[in-house]
């Protein structure tokens, strides 16, 4: 008989499978070969696209808000940019985040 549950746990073995193939394309087929120039250059720039994906739907659309645009959110994600950007430093702009969204939601209540 078949689980009701059973077209969650063949959505997770395709992505698990997807996900292997993925990686496995870049280690197991090329990993002992030496990349062009141009891959390695973009490869540089992956962490500094996904952490903003990741990270703006939480600041535009936050589930603390209902999905409103909320402007102490906003005020400390730029506050973050701003910091990372001047001084270069993701611990910095870190902390300047988590600074400007605590004294703002002390003060908003």
């Amino acid at each position: 008989m078949i689980s009701p549950d059973m077209p969650v746990w063949l959505v997770i073995a395709a992505l698990a499978i997807g996900t292997f193939l993925i990686r496995f394309s870049f280690l197991g087929l090329i990993g002992d070969r030496p990349l062009p120039d141009w891959v390695l250059r973009h490869l540089r720039y992956t962490a500094v696209t996904v952490i903003p994906a990741l990270v703006a739907p939480l600041l535009v659309w936050p589930a603390a808000t209902g999905g409103t645009l909320d402007p102490v959110r906003l005020t400390a994600g730029l506050a973050a940019l701003a910091t990372g950007y001047l001084l270069r430093s993701t611990i910095w702009a870190i902390l300047a985040g988590i600074t400007v969204i605590a004294i703002g939601l002390g003060f908003a209540g």
